[in-house]
Parts: C-alpha cells; sequence; structure tokens
C-alpha cells in the first residue's frame, strides 16, 4: 500500500504548527502505520517550495489488508475483505470522521482514496472511476459522521492451468493408449 499525502502551507505558522502535531515527521508516522502485522517499506518526507506545499509518502506491506487494523492510524477503519458470492471478494473499509483543530481550517481539505482491483470489479460505491482503479474522493464535510467503501470483485485467476491444456493432454493421452493398443495387435 502507498499513501500519499500532502498539504498547502504557505506561511511558517502553519508549518510550525504541523511540526508539533506530527503529520510531516518521520518518527511520528513510522509511530501511526506501526505493528506487528505491518512492515514500513519506506517514508519521504519533503517540501516543495515552488508550490509551498509538503508532502508525505508511506510504503507499507502486509500479508493481510485487515492488518492494518492494527495500526493507529487504521484503527477505526474496519479493513475487510471477504469471500462473497461464489469466486468473488467483497472489500470493505470505513472512512472515520476527520477532526482538525489545531488552528486549521477544515473548509479546504478533502480526501482521496485510491484502489486498485486485480479482478473484475462487479459492485462499488466509488465516486468515480479509471479502468479498474476506483477513486473516492470527499470534503470533510462529506465525510461528516463517516462514509463507508465497499467493492465486490472477482479476482483474476492467478497461476491457474487453462481448461484447454488438459483437454489438449487428455487427447494426447488417448491417442497414445489408441496407438499402443493397435501396435499390440
Amino acid at each position: 500500500m502507498r499513501i500519499t499525502y500532502w498539504m498547502k502551507l504557505p506561511d511558517v505558522e502553519n508549518t510550525k504548527v504541523l511540526d508539533r502535531i506530527g503529520l510531516f515527521n518521520a518518527d511520528s508516522i513510522r509511530n501511526e502505520f506501526t505493528s506487528k502485522y505491518t512492515n514500513i517499506d519506506d517514508i519521504k518526507v519533503y517540501a516543495d517550495s515552488t508550490d509551498s506545499t509538503t508532502h508525505a509518502i508511506i510504503e507499507l506491506s502486509f500479508q493481510n489488508i485487515d492488518s492494518l487494523n492494527n495500526t493507529r492510524a487504521f484503527a477505526s477503519s474496519n479493513f475487510s475483505l471477504q469471500d462473497g458470492a461464489s469466486g468473488q471478494k467483497v472489500f470493505s473499509q470505513f472512512v472515520a470522521p476527520i477532526a482538525t483543530g489545531f488552528g486549521l481550517d477544515g473548509s479546504n481539505f478533502n480526501v482521496t482514496y485510491k484502489y486498485t482491483f486485480a479482478g473484475d470489479v462487479l459492485t462499488d460505491n466509488a465516486t468515480s472511476k479509471d479502468g479498474r482503479t476506483l477513486i473516492w474522493e470527499y470534503s470533510l464535510a462529506e465525510i461528516g459522521n463517516g462514509k463507508n467503501i465497499s467493492v465486490t470483485f472477482k479476482p483474476f485467476k492467478l497461476k491457474e492451468t487453462p481448461q484447454w491444456i488438459y483437454d489438449l493432454m487428455g487427447l494426447v493421452l488417448l491417442i497414445v493408449i489408441i496407438f499402443l493398443v493397435r501396435k499390440k495387435k
């Protein structure tokens, strides 16, 4: 999983506030995303002086998506990936309300979630799509008391031998058996 967030900080005062909060501090970020079930592969924090933005990029790896529920950052997200109807999976996540506080105005904040699914998407509640990538974009006001992200998809079959291979093998075996039986006569 790759998490990217940024914030426009036009003056030094806002930067000082964020330093106290720890949103763009690698140690604080590590604290928020660490659990015994997740690995932090990389954290990058940088400021872009051309547009007065500060960025954080976190790369995580894990065995199961619900492992993220054990991190402080995602404790209330209720990540879930369950079996659905035959051959289908149901992914869900709760987007918890986001409080700004600390002198930050929440009216200009947007949150975007992008997930790419390795399969055919059957149903979803995304706000937009780009191929197999589903996008949920909300303002803080739209999140309100929380939102649920949900997707039902049929995963691509990986490492499965196509049926025609078995059919071909059966045909070759049948021909060999017929040849051997005729040769004995």
